[in-house]
């Protein structure tokens, strides 16, 4: 038993290591413009990763939360894709100047280490870090100054409680993410929101009912979709040679309904 434990964890620890392998081959030999840059809050300094398309007019630009792991290589290749299909991402640190001794998510030994960093973190520090990614995008050289919100997971989450605090946002796009749970933070929303949801991920979509009938309620705009045999995370497992038929689809038909909601 004890040896087809560790062979299974062999396993997962070799398929993590391809997957960070492709995210770091995508990020290496992408044509865009990639840089990191600094941002003030409140004498805090919120880094971010910022990718420029490839395009001759002004881009919309969009906010990428990143997930409970933190800034990922991931989530920088999530907003390099982004950027290929003809937007400015900016993907913030949230994990930025967490402490003295770590000041990136790459400061944390290890993913679990960061997740406990995530659920430390102060919920108005989130909206305020936010709100300077918010401001830097409104004038970013080559952008339009509208600015909208992508995020996952818990990063969907925090898009939809941003969607709360910043009334200027053009649109929210939640993946499999919780909605706000008091009908007074609901009423402060002014963009559309879209949901993207998984058919096997019932933790998170036991929620959209109850955010469905708070949202209308408010007279505020939800549309969403459930992907047929998508698991939680499907934007992230959907992605490689040994996705499921199901994560696979519906990363596809997502990234087509992104940009659907955005053109």
């Amino acid at each position: 038993m004890k040896k087809l434990f560790l062979f299974c964890a062999a396993l997962l620890f070799a398929g993590a290591l391809k997957a960070q392998d492709r995210d770091l081959e995508r990020l290496e030999n992408s044509p865009r413009h990639h840089e990191w840059i600094n941002m003030d809050q409140d004498g805090r300094n919120v880094r971010g990763f910022l990718v420029f398309p490839e395009k001759a007019e002004n881009a919309k630009t969009l906010i990428v939360i990143h997930e409970n792991r933190g800034l990922t290589d991931w989530v920088r290749a999530m907003a390099d894709q982004l950027a290929e299909m003809g937007y400015i991402a900016l993907a913030p640190d949230l994990l930025s100047d967490f402490d003295n001794s770590k000041k990136s998510t790459r400061d944390f030994a290890n993913q679990d280490d960061a997740r406990e960093g995530i659920y430390a973190l102060d919920n108005q520090q989130v909206m305020k870090d936010l709100d300077s990614a918010f401001e830097y995008l409104q004038t970013v050289d080559g952008g339009s100054g509208e600015v909208s919100v992508i995020g996952f997971c818990w990063g969907g989450s925090q898009t939809y409680n941003y969607a709360t605090h910043q009334p200027n946002i053009s649109e929210a796009l939640v993946f499999y993410g919780t909605g706000p749970k008091d009908p007074e933070q609901i009423a402060k929303i002014n963009a559309p929101v879209y949901g993207f949801y998984g058919e096997n991920d019932q933790r998170v979509n036991a929620t959209i009912e109850t955010s469905e009938e708070m949202m209308k309620e408010k007279g505020k705009s939800f549309e969403y979709e459930i992907y047929d045999e998508a698991g939680h995370a499907y934007m992230r497992s959907g992605e490689g040679p040994d996705a499921s038929e199901g994560n696979r689809l519906a990363r596809e038909e997502s990234l087509e309904r992104i940009k659907a909601i955005l053109n």
